[in-house]
Parts: C-alpha cells; structure tokens; sequence
C-alpha cells in the first residue's frame, strides 16, 4: 500500500516507469525507489506543488476544524449585516478613547502617530485569526518584495501560500511542531548543532526525536544532512502503509548560537536533500533582515516549488520584541491548520500590537522599511567590528572563533576548556563576565568547548572590558589546571 502523493505519481508517469525501474533493478519498492519516481514525475508534471498533506499532519492535526464562531467572524462586517452571533463586547464599554505613539522616521526624524477612531476599534476588538486584513495584506506585499513567493502554476486555494500572524516567531515554531511531529519518539527532527537554545527548551521535553547535523561557518553541511537521513533511513525505514514524519529546523541567516549565514550553493543543495527525502522545512528567519547584504540570498520559501516550506518571520530584531509580532508563510493547507490551533488556544495576537505595526508600515512604506533594516543592520555590523576587535586584542592564542557575517552573536570556541557550562557557572561568574555556554545550545545537551558572546547592547567599553575578562580568566585556568598535572 502507497500513499497518495506516490499513487499520484504512478498515475502520472505510467506503468512503462515502473518498468523501467525494475529493469534497473529496482526489485522492491524501497523509499529510494519511491523517491527517484518521485522526483522524476515531478519534473513531468505540469504543477510540482504538493497537493496531499494529511501524510505530514499529526493525528491531532488532521481533526482540527474550523471554530464555528470564529468562521462566521468575516461575515459580520458585510454591509447591511446585523450580527446577533458572536460574543464580542460592546466597544462603548472599552475605557480607551485613544492612542498615539512617537516614531523615528527613517530620515532621523520623530514623527506623533495616531490611531484613528476605525483603526483604535479594531485594534481593541476581537480580530480575525490570521490577523488584522490590512495587515495582513501588507504583510503579503512583504513577502513578495523580499522572497518572490512562487506562483506555481495553479491558482487554487489548494496550490496558494498563505500568511498569518502570530506572537512572535516562537509561537509559530511551537505550534507547526504540534502540526507536524507526534511526541512519540518516532517522528524525527533534523536540526543544526549547535541550535537557538529556545528550539530545544520546546523539543527537548516534547518527545520527538532529534538527529543533530553538524554546521561550520557557512551553515548547516549539506552533506553531514545526507548522512543523516540515509542512516535515518537504513535505521527506520518507512514500513508499507506507514509514514515517518520528518522535518527539518534550520535558521539560514546569521544563525543563534553560532552566527553563520547559509551559503546559497548550501540552500539549494539542502532543498534538493528535502525534495528527495520528502521533508518539510521549517525556516527561521529571524535574523533575515539585520544581514546587510540579504539580497544575495535565496530563502528556501522563494525557492520553494513544492509547498513544502514553512517560513518564520519576526520584527523583534527591527521594530519591537515587545510587540511579539511574528509572521508565518507557508502552504496554505498547512497554515489553515496552524490557524485552527491558534483559533483553540489564543484566538489570535494582540490587537493593539498589530495596530501598531500595520501603522509603522503605512508611515514608513516598504521602502522605508527596508531603509530602516537598513540601517539595523549597519548598527549591528558596527557592534561586530567592535567586538571582533576586542576579541583579537585579548584572545589571539586563547580562543578561536569565525567572523559572523550579520546578526548578534560571536560563536567562541575555548579550546582546553572541556565543560563551558560548569566553569561560566562555577567560575566566569565570580570575574563579572556572563556568557551562555555552548552546552545550552546542543541538541543532546552534550558538554561543549564553546560560548556564546552577544555585542548586541554591550558598549564598545563593555565588550573590550569583557574579553579582557574572559582572556585573564582563561590564562587564569589554564595555569591551575597545569599546576595541578
């Protein structure tokens, strides 16, 4: 027995392909087999875009449905509608008549915004689901500047991508989890090691099974991916009628903890791997827009061909981490369901947050969006130069570490120092100097020689007061731990 999406491409290619294969010694049909047939009609086929996504979906998942209040909520506002349906609140109850806020224009300048009466009874209404619609078109003119979003070549709701807002990038991350993996130990998550410690404070406790993939200074090594599925393969394979989950996690720009930017050769190579290996890709970005030059790169969600990428977007790093404004992109089969869960937990993000943003983006305009990345991504730039400065005064010969090309982070590697956690704890502490250890950031919560140094809010003083610090005490334990050999 197949599943759909195979019986499809037998359906497709033939039964003179099947003959083919066997000719070529395929005597059984292996996940190997089914992947080169695969991949092989997709390329014959019209439109490549999955069609058939109950196979990834939890089994809680496949029963969420639509809430039946909230699915009447786009109804109301039709002209000439007179609602007796939902709950909401008589707005003349609210006690705030109005909101204003300052905003840094682009140009350096300060400008009072405020919100208008429509656009303050919205924000402190319930919403829909997905987000205020302005918003969320907006948001969508946003993702087409910055990553294309390929059309395919269907225009159905099935073939379409889809966008909603959530509360931060996190909660996303957490529900699409939820969405796609069963905590039973079967189901697998590839992710890089090391790994934005947030990750795995969800997946660690959850109860699937992560297979870490070694990266370097360019990201995430497609080959080590290979490695991994293949052994994943050889050690589980797919029984007949049966699905492993598979999904891959990976922060392709300016990575937590380690701060490396996928090359691009890298990601398509890696969109390939899940194109082959039938994985979903789960992609957080929450650094895109603090990297100078993120034009030069593909992101796997305009690349994606298959609807096989969910994108994870934050404006924590760029606008506020108050607000928790974060964005997923995706398939929209697979964003309908993320939407049923938000729809049963927390209806949908703050409105006022959204109020806000939608807001910004009216002042700003895109163009002065990507002005004001911009200018984020300068900044932090400069605080990297800082703090590779200070780093090369103090730690030439003790320490080693890659140049990042954007975000927050440098990734330090003590060599000598086997357990970082144990003496940051134990040690680091007492000398007035606070790292997170590498340890923090593995998937098996293995011991690690490095640490993880921010420059994001430390000033140029700080940071050179502080690998004077971290290098004192590195001579200071190296000369202990000799003296006592």
């Amino acid at each position: 027995m197949i599943d759909r999406s195979r019986r499809n491409c037998v359906d497709t290619v033939g039964i003179m392909t099947i003959l083919q294969l066997l000719g070529r010694g395929w005597s059984n049909t292996t996940d190997r087999a089914w992947q080169w047939l695969y991949r092989n009609c997709r390329a014959m086929t019209q439109d490549s875009r999955l069609s058939f996504y109950d196979k990834y979906l939890t089994l809680t998942s496949q029963r969420r449905k639509p809430s039946p209040i909230r699915r009447l909520q786009p109804l109301v506002s039709l002209p000439g509608m007179i609602s007796l349906g939902g709950g909401l609140p008589n707005p003349k109850l609210f006690p705030i008549t109005s909101m204003s806020f300052g905003l840094k224009l682009p140009s350096g300048q300060e400008s009072l915004i405020t919100l208008s009466e429509s656009e303050l009874k919205e924000a402190l209404q319930y919403s829909p689901t997905s987000g205020l619609p302005r918003l969320c078109q907006l948001l969508l003119d946003l993702q087409k500047r910055e990553h294309g979003l390929p059309e395919g070549n269907s225009h159905t709701q099935q073939n379409s991508t889809a966008l909603m807002v959530t509360v931060g990038s996190q909660d996303a991350f957490c529900k699409a989890i939820e969405m796609l993996i069963e905590p039973d130990g079967e189901d697998v998550v590839f992710l890089e090691d090391p790994t934005y410690s947030g990750a795995l404070a969800f997946l660690q406790p959850y109860g699937a099974k992560l297979v870490p993939v070694p990266i370097d200074q360019d990201g995430l090594i497609p080959s080590q991916l290979q490695l991994a599925l293949e052994r994943e393969l050889q050690q589980h394979p797919t029984t007949p009628g049966g699905h492993r989950r598979r999904v891959l996690y990976i922060i392709p720009t300016a990575q937590n903890p380690s701060g490396a930017t996928l090359s691009q050769s890298r990601r398509r190579e890696i969109y390939q791997l899940a194109q082959d290996y039938d994985l979903i890709i789960l992609e957080d970005d929450p650094y895109w827009f603090l990297h100078p030059h993120r034009q030069q790169y593909q992101s796997f969600l305009s690349m994606d061909v298959d609807g096989r990428v969910l994108r994870f977007d934050s404006f924590s790093k760029v606008i506020s981490s108050g607000l928790r404004m974060g964005v997923v992109t995706g398939p929209s089969p697979l964003v309908e369901k993320l939407n049923f869960h938000v729809q049963a937990t927390n209806l949908h993000n703050s409105g006022i947050s959204q109020a806000m943003l939608q807001k910004i983006f009216d002042v700003w305009g895109l163009d002065g969006l990507d002005t004001h990345c911009q200018q984020v991504a300068d900044f932090y730039t400069q605080r990297r130069n800082v703090m590779i400065e200070a780093a090369h005064r103090h730690l030439i010969g003790l320490a080693e570490w890659s140049i990042p090309d954007a975000g927050m982070f440098l990734w330090i590697r003590i060599p000598g120092i086997v357990d970082t956690k144990t003496w940051i704890e134990e040690t680091a502490a007492q000398s007035n100097i606070l790292l997170v250890p590498g340890q923090s950031f593995r998937p098996g919560n293995q011991i690690s020689h490095h640490v993880r140094a921010s420059f994001s809010t430390a000033s140029d003083e700080e940071m050179d007061l502080a690998m004077h610090r971290l290098a004192k005490l590195i001579r200071e334990t190296r000369g202990h731990d000799s003296s006592k050999a």
